[in-house]
């Protein structure tokens, strides 16, 4: 018999190569299932994950789930064990014991991204794994003007990098925010939507911050989205100021909900 577990994590993502198995590469996914191993006594347990993080991509709040074989471990237990064994950029934060029917990509309602972008002239060293770098003169009012226009339902095919599998290409966007952190002087991109694409969150901040540049008009995304061509936004933002930062299992909470208003 065999028990799902859901269970909550945050990692630093600058040393693995993203999320997902990889032969000679450390990820999240292998580094996991080799705890899980020396756990079980040699069973394979394999994992599943809400999203696959990439290289250099952190996580505030990924979530995975798995079938345990055998006796039924307290939740307190199993955080307990596995964190006593992963890494120092690795920690287990919630655990819960779930439905068989309960599928961590499949029933998830949601998904929150966060991305730090540093607007210091030169690149910070203690900045240099947690942010991306954009030294050139932006106006901020611009970007949050923009950003609204990518609220609600569209295709989102000019957004989403090729390599991507996924054919239907629509998502709804619940919700952008935009905020300049003046003491850390970094502009902190918020994203909630249904579901994201390969680059959709990177390749969105490459192009308002465009916008806040000068270099497009600030109501340049309605034509970019019905345009549904990814050469019309070449720019990619860098991977390591990418955040997981929440997963919803139920629904996205009104005040998160401006598609609706």
């Amino acid at each position: 018999m065999k028990t799902r577990y859901k269970m909550t994590l945050a990692y630093d993502g600058h040393l693995f190569h993203g999320f997902q198995s990889q032969p000679h590469q450390r990820t999240i996914q292998k580094t996991i299932e080799a705890a899980l191993i020396k756990m079980t006594k040699g069973e394979i347990v394999p994992i599943e994950g809400s999203g696959r993080t990439d290289a250099g991509v952190h996580a505030y709040d990924q979530v995975i789930h798995f079938d345990y074989p055998g006796n039924k471990i307290a939740t307190e237990r199993m955080i307990y064990a596995l964190n006593s064994m992963m890494p120092l950029d690795i920690i287990f934060k919630k655990c819960e014991i779930v439905d068989p029917s309960f599928h961590v990509r499949y029933s998830a309602k949601g998904k929150w991204y966060r991305y730090r972008m540093s607007l210091d002239r030169f690149v910070d060293p203690f900045k240099r794994f947690y942010t991306g770098h954009y030294p050139y003169p932006i106006d901020v009012e611009k970007i949050k003007i923009a950003a609204q226009d990518l609220v609600g339902t569209h295709d989102f095919t000019s957004f989403t990098a090729s390599g991507g599998q996924i054919k239907n290409k629509v998502r709804t966007m619940y919700y952008t925010d935009v905020n300049f952190d003046q003491e850390a002087n970094e502009l902190i991109f918020d994203f909630i939507c249904s579901g994201f694409l390969y680059n959709m969150v990177r390749i969105l901040v490459a192009t308002l911050l465009e916008i806040g540049n000068g270099k497009r008009p600030v109501n340049d995304i309605p034509r970019i989205i019905k345009a549904k061509d990814r050469n019309q936004v070449r720019e990619t933002a860098q991977a390591n100021g990418l955040y997981l930062y929440h997963v919803f299992y139920e629904d996205v909470p009104i005040k998160y909900r401006q598609d609706s208003k």
